[in-house]
């Protein structure tokens, strides 16, 4: 089990997490909320001190990359428990 890898079951109630398929869902809404919000502050850090390309690369990057395995797990475990409240499934054909 790794840091943003889920047990195969939960160690209190048995729970088995591989039915679930968080799958790529929480990469995305990372990519496209950390991008704004990195974007946001390097234009503002742009324009009120104006620090070389260096500095920017020295910055963003680490704190990109923070951010994003930091909210990852958090994300994943959060789909995850959407899913079982709402008992999600995989798509399937209605039977007549």
């Amino acid at each position: 089990m790794g840091f943003v890898k889920f047990a195969d079951k939960c160690p209190n109630c048995g729970l088995d997490f591989s039915a679930f398929n968080v799958g790529d869902g929480p990469v995305v809404f990372l990519t496209l909320g950390i991008g704004a919000l990195v974007t946001a502050m390097a234009l503002w850090v742009e324009f009120t001190f104006q620090p070389g390309l260096l500095i920017h690369i020295l910055l963003w990057v680490p704190i990109t990359l923070a951010l994003v395995v930091v909210m990852l797990r958090f994300s994943k475990g959060l789909l995850l428990a959407l899913e079982y409240r709402n008992k999600a499934r995989e798509g399937r054909i209605k039977d007549s």
